[in-house]
Parts: structure tokens; sequence; C-alpha cells
């Protein structure tokens, strides 16, 4: 799909989030080149001019095929610019007088067959110029769009803190490359914080709404030393700017020390948790109301804490990948994927997942889809620490810790419901 976008640190300049003083110096961004109409001569339009004229001369006398070729000036609009259009309609009128004149066709017929030819090109010169200036207006917005996806989606450094990262984002409007999922990942003195959500609705107000929640998750991951508080920040924020109907499902994780990981979700879909080759869902052990309706339920959003060490990966999604359906109406099974995909490399696992899904959908998604891949570098994946292959049976689940704070469930897998998606289609537009 071509308005995906691989936000992996060798793919895209790094964004002024990775404040790090040890980190690379930004390179510099590819300048963008407004398309242009075909700047090469009218080929075809040129042979079909020429293939109507010598069916005309071997057809006869008693048959005409001049008027067709009014065909090639027409065609030209759609692939030339006004140039080649005149070029093709000029020869038309040549070779259609000149077709005439040998047939024996009277001086004043053969003035209207060119008039005609010539008014024919004339409305194709001003089809093609319109054209012209409308592709290079939608490039301009093209551009600006793409712009503005990379201010508010600032695509994360291959490495973030103790992480190795890779974020897969593919907005449904092909034409305007940016929606209303969203995700963030920023160092912070507190540690690594992110945040993955997905706004209700699409287009412009779902983009605006996205903008909100990203500026104040930016502003409160650095302020506010507990995860928590930075969620009441946002929840705040939204219950002043949003309307009564909107809402954001958001998961907030963050990793203050060490081999723990925190983990808020707010109406999301749960986590994908990979630890010793088994997919695991991080559901959450109090259900909370997506960002923006709590003063309407009353219910607060719990803290999870996880261990999280060497050779763990976390994904966070959007529903627009678990939700994605294919010709018989079946959901994209993420956790089998996920299953099949994992490796040491988590560019390559959240490339083989959105291919994959690109495939189960038949090559366009009709949801903005995001993938954000966290992985601690350690035992390489399939492998145990003395670098042994685990023997573990698939499908078995991690040992749940005695606090049930700690405890993952595993994925179901197979069904939408098996990545344990927090909301509804009916509800997410």
């Amino acid at each position: 799909m071509s308005q995906a976008r691989d936000h992996r640190g060798d793919h895209w300049p790094r964004g002024p989030f990775g404040r790090r003083a040890d980190g690379p110096a930004a390179p510099a961004r590819p300048k963008r080149t407004v398309p242009q109409l075909a700047a090469g001569p009218p080929v075809l339009p040129a042979l079909i001019v020429a293939a109507i004229v010598l069916v005309d001369l071997l057809g006869g006398a008693g048959m005409t095929w001049v008027p067709l070729l009014a065909v090639g000036p027409a065609l030209a609009a759609t692939t030339n610019g006004p140039r080649g259009v005149l070029c093709v309609g000029l020869l038309a009128a040549a070779l259609g007088a000149t077709v005439d004149v040998r047939g024996g066709a009277p001086v004043r017929e053969v003035m209207v067959v060119v008039a005609a030819l010539m008014a024919v090109t004339l409305a194709s010169v001003l089809a093609s110029a319109s054209r012209g200036r409308r592709e290079r207006v939608l490039a301009a917005v093209r551009s600006v769009a793409e712009t503005a996806q990379h201010a508010l989606l600032q695509p994360p450094p291959a490495t973030v803190g103790p992480f190795q990262v890779a974020v897969r984002y593919s907005a449904a409007a092909a034409e305007a490359r940016i929606g209303g999922d969203l995700y963030a990942l920023v160092p912070t003195p507190h540690g690594v914080r992110m945040i993955v959500g997905d706004v209700r609705g699409k287009g412009l107000p779902a983009v605006g709404t996205a903008a909100l929640v990203l500026g104040v998750f930016r502003e409160a991951a650095y302020d506010e030393p507990d995860l928590l508080a930075v969620v009441s920040r946002i929840e705040r924020s939204l219950a002043r700017n949003l309307r009564s109907d909107d809402f954001v499902t958001a998961v907030v994780a963050g990793y203050p020390r060490t081999g723990q990981l925190e983990v808020v979700n707010c109406g999301h879909a749960p986590p994908l948790l990979v630890r010793d080759s088994v997919v695991t869902a991080v559901e959450p052990t109090r259900p909370a109301p997506p960002l923006g309706l709590r003063a309407l339920t009353g219910e607060t959003p719990s803290l999870q804490v996880l261990p999280f060490g060497d050779g763990d990966q976390l994904l966070l999604y959007t529903d627009g990948v678990t939700e994605a359906r294919n010709g018989e109406r079946e959901f994209y099974p993420l956790a089998e994927g996920l299953t099949r995909h994992t490796c040491d490399e988590p560019g390559s696992t959240v490339t083989a997942l959105h291919d994959e899904l690109l495939a189960h959908v038949g090559g366009r998604l009709h949801d903005d889809a995001a993938l954000l891949l966290l992985r601690i570098p350690g035992a390489p994946a399939g492998m145990n620490g003395s670098g042994r292959p685990r023997t573990m049976a698939s499908g078995s689940s991690l040992p749940h810790p005695a606090d049930p704070a700690l405890a993952v469930e595993p994925a179901r897998r197979g069904t939408a419901g098996g990545t344990g998606t927090g909301t509804g289609t009916d509800q997410r537009d």
C-alpha cells in the first residue's frame, strides 16, 4: 500500500524527541519533487491516430473512419501535457484532411472535418492544462500532509533508551497519508514512556484530536513522575476540548527501572508480550473507559506492573490491525502472525506483519493501522540465556507471578477477540 510508512530509524530522519546527547546527527531529509505530467512524446495517441488512418485507407470506398481521429487528442489529454496534446491534434487534422482529399471528398467537407478535429484538440489542451494544475495542487497537499504527519507522529530512531524500536503506520485515506491513530515514544527523567492510541472517527477532526493527545502526553511524560498522573493530564485536557461523544482509546506504558514495565490501558486493545517465543495478551486487570469518557463512568484506570527483561518484546497496535478482514470476513489473527514472524530485529518483524496484513485484506486497509514493537536486546529469539534453543511447548503460557497485578493472559488465537480488541467497530467510527 503506497501510503504505508515504515517509521524505523533506517528509513526516516530521527525526530526531535531523540534528545540523547550521544545520538547521531539527523540526516537531511530528501527533497520531495512535485510530479509532472508525462514529459515524453505522446507515442500511444499518435499510434492510435496512425492506426485509424490505416484502417480508413484499407476500408475502401463507402466507409470513413476519419471522425474517430478525435480519439487521439482526447487520449493525449489524459496522459500528456498541453504541448503533446496539440501535436497529436495537428497530426490528426493533417492526416484526416489528407485522407479526405485523397478519397475525393468535397473541400467543404474536408474543412468541416479539420475544424471539428481542431475544436476537440483545443478542448483537450484546456483539459490537459486543468489536469496539470490539479495534480500540482494535489502534490502540494500531499506534501503538506506528509510533513504534518512527520511532525505529529515523530518517527522514532532505531534505539530509544534500552529498547530496539520499530514502527509501522498506515492511514486509511491514501490521499491524505495521515489519520486518527497516534503513537509516541519519549525518553524522560522517569524512564522511557510511550503511548499508542486510536481516535474515534477519521479525517481532520481525528487528526486534531490526535495532535492534542500527543501534545499533552509529551509534556506530561516529562513532568509527571507517576504514569497514572500522565494519563490523568490527558484525560483532563480531553474533557475540556472534546465533544461528549468523542473519545480516544489508548495504552500508555513506561519503563521506570530495569526489568519493570508499567502499563495503563484505557479501553484499548491489549498489548502483546513476547517472551520465550510465546505470545501473551496483557489484559487489563481492571477495565477502564477510553480517554475522554471517565466523567461518564466514574471508573479510573489501573496501573499494571510487568516483568520485562532481556529478549522480551512488546507489541502495541491499534484496532485497524486486528479488525482488518479478508474476503471471507475473517479478522486478521495478529497473535498468530506475531508468533510466526518474531525475530531479533523488530524492524523485520513489523515489516513482515504489515505485509501479511495487507495480503490478508487484499492490498488496501479500510482503517488506520499502527504497529509499535519494542525489544530489549538480549538472548536471541528462540534461545535461552545460555544460547541453547528453548524447549517450551507451542501455545504454553508464561508462569503467572504471585501478584495478580503482574499477570498476563495467553493470547487467544484465530479471532479478533483473541487479540483483545478494546472496542467494537461500531464504536470506532
